[in-house]
């Protein structure tokens, strides 16, 4: 900033360089103005008082530099033309390089807009195709689940008015007959020496519904089981409970000496429980299971199959059962012996005394008949201290088997 003082009202302002610059110019000018006016003056009076002299000399002068100054004046005008015509030239190179790079760009727009106008109509497309794929697919499984649900409704409608025109009786048949059906499917292959049929014994006033039993080649039992189904119509009032059935059905395995006993049961179709599959029920009563009918098959294989592992021990322990019935009865057989041949004894010693009484009254008579007698009685006594002396050792000498078993007792 320059500080400039008023000539007239002596006061200072201050103005940039910018204004600076022009003040100057315009003082300048002003000056030159003045100073050209003075020369022009001053020349005008010499010329006027030289005229004469200095015309020739001042024309040549003023032509030369009239000719110096147009061709200063050309040259700068060619100059500034030049320039002029470079500066425009630049302009419109610059024009038309702004034109390339605009056009350019606008083309790059362009083709990006027309890429992305394209993925938006293939997206659009593949969203429309997606979009009837769905729906063609939701359709075509509304109409699947419609179909199973009329079917089901169908098959529903049909059990219930099947359900509806059989008697308790024949509902209880009827899951009979589908166990039995679907135990004779398999018995020619998986159970070939099985016994499975109806419980027809009623002697102890109760009966189950089937028995199931197995028995290997030496006629040892592998596995027997006691069954019991029961069934319900949906329309019963009084719904029974699986329960219920226990205790007559652990009475019938015992009865008929079955080691397991299963309970076939539709009963209670709402519960957790019995629909999860095979539940054991021995906490309440031993050997005991409960099965939905899908489960009748699987509980047979996997009790048989537990009761073919341990068939090896049942042997072994029907073979022990069978040696100690042979010592049980030899045992028996010598303690009958024993009791038979005391009670003998004491008959003969009885009729000995009574002898000897009469022997006494008739002592003369029968002395002959006393010493007979009395040698009976020795002989008697002879044969009572054999029998005492009669030992396990000496009756199993000749015996090998059974000498085993007592050194295995002993």
């Amino acid at each position: 900033m320059n500080e400039i003082i008023c000539p007239n009202c002596k006061k200072a302002f201050k103005v940039d360089e910018a204004g600076f610059a022009d003040i100057v110019k315009q003082v300048r000018d002003h000056q030159f103005q003045e100073e050209l006016e003075n020369r022009l003056t001053l020349a005008e009076k010499e010329k006027e008082s030289a005229v004469k002299l200095a015309e020739a000399t001042l024309k040549n002068r003023l032509q030369e530099d009239i000719a110096k100054k147009d061709k200063e004046l050309s040259e700068k005008l060619a100059d500034k033309e030049a320039e002029i015509a470079e500066i425009k030239a630049k302009l419109d190179n610059a024009e038309l390089q702004k034109k390339l790079s605009v056009t350019e760009a606008v083309q790059k727009i362009e083709k990006e807009r027309d890429v992305l106008a394209n993925e938006v109509k293939t997206k659009e497309l593949e969203k429309q195709n997606e979009v009837s794929s769905l729906k063609q697919q939701f359709t075509t499984e509304l109409q699947n689940k419609e179909a199973i649900i009329k079917y089901k409704d169908d098959e529903i409608t049909r059990v219930k008015d099947l359900k509806a025109k059989l008697s308790t009786k024949m509902i209880g048949e009827t899951l009979e007959l589908h166990c039995e059906n679907e135990f004779n499917k398999l018995r020619p292959t998986a159970f070939p020496k099985a016994y499975f049929e109806k419980d027809n014994d009623a002697k102890t006033g109760s009966k189950g519904d089937y028995i199931y039993r197995e028995n290997d080649e030496h006629d040892n039992e592998i596995i027997s089981i006691m069954f019991e189904m029961k069934n319900e119509s949906d329309a019963t009032a009084t719904k029974k409970r699986n329960e219920d059935f226990f205790k007559e059905l652990d009475k019938d395995r015992i009865e008929k000496k079955c080691e397991y006993a299963i309970l076939v049961s539709m009963l209670e179709s709402e519960s957790e429980l019995y629909n999860s599959g095979i539940v054991d029920v021995s906490y309440k009563f031993p050997k005991m299971y409960v099965v939905r009918p899908q489960c009748f098959i699987p509980i047979i294989t996997l009790l048989r199959n537990a009761a073919m592992s341990s068939l090896k021990y049942k042997s072994e322990l029907a073979l022990v059962r069978s040696q100690n019935i042979d010592i049980t009865n030899f045992e028996e057989k010598m303690n009958k012996f024993k009791e038979g041949f005391a009670r003998n004894y004491d008959i003969a010693s009885r009729k000995f005394h009574e002898a000897i009484d009469g022997i006494d009254k008739t002592i003369k008579e029968l002395e002959k008949t006393k010493a007979a007698l009395l040698s009976s009685e020795n002989n008697l006594r002879l044969a009572n201290e054999k029998t005492e002396d009669l030992t396990i050792k000496k009756l199993t000498q000749n015996n090998p088997t059974m000498k085993a078993k007592f050194d295995e007792l002993s």
